[in-house]
Formats: structure tokens, sequence, C-alpha cells
């Protein structure tokens, strides 16, 4: 059973997403926040399996709620919700240890499948959700070191391949046509990188792969 904490200062939208989400038989909702504050507090004390979060709130942002979250609790996974674009808060949600972001107006169907996604350990990242981060760090590239962190240099030529194009925000799908390869194959060379990099997703891995210099701005092709 997947336990869920949702997060929004709307009363209403609580409702709603209690309505879709207790729909499913394997997912149970524990408790709901409606600030910050109170969702860092109800994190440490339900320790849900999922975090649905809100970013604009009173008291406490979703952002730096998330971050509180993730810091004290490594395995809480937050899912991201909102109304507002992707390319002003992706980002910083995601920077934060968010493990995907999705608009409030998706269908329910979408939303419980994102939750489902978050809740085994992958991150949703969609091509749009990593197009902004990659087009936020070519707008505001980070100083990144000299020379690659030395884990870099633990991943093979072809985990360096996999790396790149996952950056670039191509999907396993994607990755096993541009390098002819199986999609368990491809979910191998990912699982070696996440591990090799001590990362917790693919989301952690765009991010480090930009702000170490490993991949730079620029073509997605």
């Amino acid at each position: 059973m997947t336990t869920l904490l949702i997060v929004d200062d709307q009363a209403l939208i609580r409702v709603g997403l209690r309505k879709i989400l207790e729909n499913e038989p394997e997912m149970t909702v524990v408790g709901e926040a409606g600030d910050g504050e109170e969702a860092v507090a109800s994190a440490r004390r339900l320790r849900p399996d999922v975090v649905l979060m809100d970013i604009r709130m009173p008291v406490l942002d979703g952002i730096e709620a998330t971050t509180r979250i993730v810091r004290a609790q490594p395995s809480a996974r937050v899912l991201i919700l909102t109304t507002f674009g992707l390319d002003t808060y992706v980002y910083d949600a995601l920077r934060a240890g968010a493990s995907g972001f999705m608009l409030k107006d998706a269908p329910p169907e979408e939303i419980a499948a994102a939750v489902r996604i978050v809740a085994s350990g992958e991150a949703l990242l969609a091509p749009a959700v990593t197009r902004a981060v990659i087009e936020e760090f070519a707008r505001h590239p980070p100083s990144a070191p000299a020379t690659p962190p030395p884990a870099v240099a633990e991943l093979t030529p072809r985990e360096q391949e996999v790396l790149d194009l996952l950056a670039r925000g191509l999907s396993n799908p994607e990755i096993c046509e541009r390098l002819v390869i199986s999609e368990a194959t491809a979910k191998t060379h990912v699982a070696h990188i996440l591990q090799k990099l001590d990362l917790r997703d693919r989301v952690q891995a765009v991010i480090y792969a930009y702000e170490t210099g490993v991949v730079a701005p620029g073509s997605t092709e």
C-alpha cells in the first residue's frame, strides 16, 4: 500500500485529490496539510511514501518544504502539483529534490499514474520538464568545476553516452533507438549510472550532468 500526504493551501484541491487517489486500490491518503510548514511536520510524523506538494503556499512555500522533507527523509518521494507554468518553477522544484512535476489540471488517471511512478522509485521526467531544466541551465549556466568529479571516470564509455542522452531529455525508448540497444539494456545502463554517481533518480542525473559540466547546455539532437 502506498501512503500519501496531500499538501495544498486550497481545501477544495485537497478534497479533489483525495477522492482521485483513494479510488486507487493500492493507495491511501494518511494526511493533508495546508501550508509548507505543516507539510514538513506532517511528513515527519506520518512518514508517507509520496508527498503531493503545491508550490505557492503561505508560511512556507512548496520548494522549501520539499527541500526540508527530502533532507530529513531521503526515502520520501515528492510529486509537485501546480497550476503554474513549467518554466517558472520546474528547475527550483527538481533541484529541491522533487521526483516529478505535474500540472493540477492533468486528468485523474495521469495523476494516479504519476504517483505510482514516483512511488516505485522512478522519476517522472517528461520531455517538457527536461527541456525546461536544460533551458534554465542555458540561461544561467552554473560555474562548473574545471574537471568532472572523479566518480564520472567510473562510467564506461557507453554509460557516458547514455548519461549524455538522458541529460538531453531522451526517454529510454529514444535512447534505445539512438544507440540501437534493447530497453532492458538501457535500463541497466541508467541503473549503473545512478549507482556509480550516487544519485537517486533520473532527475538528479540530469541536474548532476549540467552542474558538474559533464554535459553542456545546447542542442538536444
